[in-house]
């Protein structure tokens, strides 16, 4: 059970293999995952407010990640966001970390890359 001294670490993927998939990484290392099928969902829920760092993939139904991206920063400029896609495309790529993002991954992605990412980001954050 997480407490207010263990991260909160959000997952943002339609995808539900991916969800458990992150959701088993993050546990495993210490963190507190709060996972979200849709960008409307985690926006609309309590860990807008208590996220230390956000993973979410590119594509998804509804709002996409980029625009998740933005939406994050106005509210929480200085939140960091892992952007993460199954697309290879420099263009969505660039444009995430034009706009801030702290990485982008591609799917399939190594677990110890995306857990560096977390700990970098998290360190940024506080």
């Amino acid at each position: 059970m997480a407490n207010e001294l263990t991260p909160v670490v959000v997952a943002v993927d339609d995808d539900f293999r991916i969800r458990e998939s992150i959701t088993s990484l993050l546990e495993s290392a210490g963190y507190a995952p709060a996972v979200f099928s849709s960008a409307e969902e985690f926006l609309g829920s309590a860990a807008m407010t208590t996220a230390m760092c956000v993973i979410t993939d590119v594509r998804m139904p509804g709002m996409d990640g980029i625009e998740l991206q933005r939406r994050i920063k106005l509210q929480r400029p200085t939140l960091p966001v892992i952007l993460m896609s199954a697309h290879h495309d420099a263009g969505t790529r660039q444009k995430a970390i034009d706009e801030g993002a702290i990485a982008f991954l591609y799917k399939p992605f190594d677990a110890t890359d995306l857990l560096t990412i977390v700990q970098l980001a998290l360190s940024k954050a506080t």
